[in-house]
C-alpha cells in the first residue's frame, strides 16, 4: 500500500513575491490587482497551484478518515510544545507556532510564527495598534493575549482567513532557515499533527500517547496547524 497524502488542485492567484500583504485594504506591488484576499477571487493571471496568499482549501480530517477507509497506509508525525531535543538539535518542536525563529517579511520582522498570525489577526481587522504591540511583544504568549484583543474582531471572518495565514507564515519561517526547512522537508509525507489536548482548533484535543490520536475519526479537534504545515512543506518542496 501507498502512504496517503491529501493534495489539492490549483489555488485562486497567482501571487509570487510576500505571503501576506493586503490585510488592511491596502494593494502592495507584489499582489496582483484583482486578487482579493477576501473574497478569493481569480483576476491576478494564471493559477498557481502554490501562489502565496490564494484562498486555499483547508485539508480536513474528513478526508485523512475516508483515505483509512479505503485501506491508504497513513503515517503520522505528533508534535506538541515548542522546546529543542535535548542535544540542543532542531526535533518536532520546530513545528510550534510559538519556536523562536525570527523571519522578515516585506522588510516587517517577526520574533515567531505566532506574532506573524496574531499580526496578520490584528492587520485583517484593521487594529494598527494592536498589530504594533503584538509585533513588540517579548514573548509568543504575550502575542497571543495580545490578538485577543483587537478591536473589530470577527469570529466569521477570521474562520475564512486563519489557515491561508498560517500557511504563509510557516512558508516564511521555513524557507528562511535552512535547518527547519530541512526538519519539514524531511517529515515527507507524514501527516503532521498537533497533539495538543488543550487545542480544539489548530490541534487534536488529545496528547499524542492518548489511544484516540491513532484514529482520525476520534479527533477532537480539526488539526489545523498540522494540516497548514503540510501545505507549507508542499510549497517549499516546489522552490
Amino acid at each position: 500500500m501507498q502512504t496517503w497524502a491529501i493534495t489539492f488542485g490549483p489555488l485562486a492567484c497567482g501571487l509570487v513575491a510576500s505571503p501576506l500583504t493586503n490585510l488592511s485594504g491596502i494593494m502592495a506591488p507584489s499582489i496582483p490587482r484583482g486578487c482579493d484576499i477576501r473574497a478569493g477571487i481569480i483576476g491576478g493571471g494564471p493559477s498557481d497551484p502554490y501562489g502565496r496568499l490564494a484562498a486555499m482549501p483547508t485539508r480536513t480530517v474528513d478526508e485523512l478518515v475516508a483515505a483509512r477507509a479505503s485501506g491508504a497506509k497513513v503515517k503520522y508525525l505528533f508534535f506538541w510544545g515548542h522546546q529543542p531535543q535535548r542535544d540542543g538539535s532542531v526535533g518536532a518542536g520546530c513545528l510550534s507556532q510559538w519556536w523562536p525563529a525570527a523571519f522578515t517579511v516585506d522588510g516587517t520582522r517577526y520574533a515567531t510564527a505566532e506574532h506573524y498570525m496574531m499580526w496578520s489577526k490584528a492587520m485583517l481587522f484593521g487594529d494598527a495598534d494592536a498589530a504594533g504591540r503584538i509585533l513588540a511583544a517579548g514573548h509568543p504568549q504575550r502575542a497571543k493575549a495580545l490578538g485577543r484583543q483587537v478591536r473589530g474582531f470577527d469570529e466569521a471572518g477570521w474562520a475564512e482567513h486563519r489557515y491561508q495565514i498560517v500557511v504563509a507564515g510557516s512558508v516564511a519561517k521555513f524557507g528562511q532557515h535552512p535547518d527547519l526547512r530541512a526538519y519539514l522537508l524531511g517529515t515527507g509525507d507524514r501527516v503532521l499533527v498537533e497533539a495538543s489536548p488543550l487545542d480544539r482548533v489548530w490541534g487534536i484535543g488529545l496528547a499524542a500517547d492518548d489511544p484516540r490520536a491513532a484514529d482520525p475519526a476520534r479527533w477532537r479537534g480539526p488539526n489545523l496547524l498540522g494540516f497548514a504545515l503540510m501545505d507549507a512543506r508542499d510549497r517549499l518542496w516546489q522552490e
